[in-house]
């Protein structure tokens, strides 16, 4: 992929552990607290193969150029062989398909997601969150993934959604707040830099702290804000955050829209973010809103993010539908 090319990318998901909950989540548990169904810790890798086959040949063939790559337990790394679960691919497999995308033309980039609220994936290391034993382990990891990507152009940090909604049903929260959320945060993007790749995060951040994200994330951070919805309105896009956000839970939530112009305002480059989580043109509505908001100079790409494993069912059928939205969605600006 060209250093200027407009980045066209999809979101998979080789390990799911950053959506799931601690090992203690055990069947039993889960059947005791209805709340936190469907949230156990994976122990072995759930991950179709010929889906991901078929997805990646649909993006080489819509000249897609980008596959962001959610790691966590779908890979032994060197450093840290613990966070592996049955089926794991080994180091050698991996680089292998990672070769492959490459012979395709589609730049692979990992994501390592490092909220508090989705580091299930951690697994012990996740309780010692923010001491000296816990910033090794990331450098670690950062390392291990750094070295088996050959110095990735990307390396996403996550940091999404560490918030007291995000674990309102957990029974063990841990949340950064304050300067520890930033001082965390300052040595993530440090780890990456220093390795010479360019850090890349959610950009939930900025919802709520508006000028403090503005004076504190550096503006080489590459940011992913995100919204799936179909309202793209006015009416939508200016909504207040000191209205908003005394709400609490998930109010925050609703100012992700204005994310794309709050950050186009501080000079933020930006991948946007759709999904057909919720509605099948969001993506094409993204794009379009972006172009208008965003300067083509800070526009620098857009993705579709399914959420939805390489699984059969309907998980793989809406992965694939999302490959097929994003598709039509370049094919359109071609034309």
């Amino acid at each position: 992929m060209a250093k200027n090319d407009f980045i066209w990318a999809v979101m998979f998901k080789l390990g799911g552990n950053n959506m799931c909950g601690d090992a203690y989540l055990t069947q039993d548990w889960v059947q005791k607290n209805p709340k936190i169904r469907h949230r156990i810790r994976y122990t072995e890798l759930f991950f179709d193969e010929s889906i991901w086959r078929t997805a990646t040949e649909k993006m080489q063939k819509a000249g897609m150029n980008m596959a962001l790559i959610d790691m966590h337990e779908g890979v032994v790394y060197p450093r840290h062989p613990e966070i592996a679960v049955k089926g794991s691919w080994n180091p050698e497999k991996f680089r292998a398909e990672l070769k492959r995308l490459r012979d395709m033309g589609i730049t692979p980039v990992p994501k390592l997601n490092f909220s508090t609220t989705h580091a299930a994936w951690q697994g012990e290391w996740r309780y010692l969150t923010s001491t000296p034993e816990y910033y090794k382990f990331c450098d670690d990891m950062i390392q291990d993934v750094c070295e088996l990507f050959d110095t990735p152009p990307l390396f996403h940090l996550g940091m999404d959604e560490e918030l007291p909604a995000g674990q309102r049903h957990d029974p063990l929260c841990i949340i950064r707040q304050g300067d520890l959320w930033w001082h965390d945060f300052d040595f993530l993007v440090r780890a990456v830099e220093k390795r010479n790749v360019r850090a890349w995060i959610w950009s939930d951040k900025q919802w709520t702290e508006q000028d403090e994200f503005a004076k504190r994330c550096p503006k080489s951070v590459m940011q992913s804000n995100w919204y799936y919805g179909k309202d793209f309105s006015d009416k939508k896009k200016n909504l207040n955050p000191a209205e908003i956000l005394p709400k609490g839970g998930w109010a925050s939530h609703q100012l992700s829209l204005r994310g794309y112009v709050e950050l186009e305002k501080y000079g933020y480059e930006q991948i946007a973010t759709g999904s057909n989580w919720s509605f099948d043109e969001n993506i094409a509505l993204t794009h379009e809103f972006c172009k208008k908001h965003i300067a083509p100079a800070r526009y620098k790409g857009l993705m579709t993010a399914s959420w939805k494993r390489c699984l059969p069912g309907d998980e793989g059928v809406k992965l694939l539908a999302s490959i097929d939205q994003i598709a039509a969605v370049k094919a359109s600006v071609k034309a």
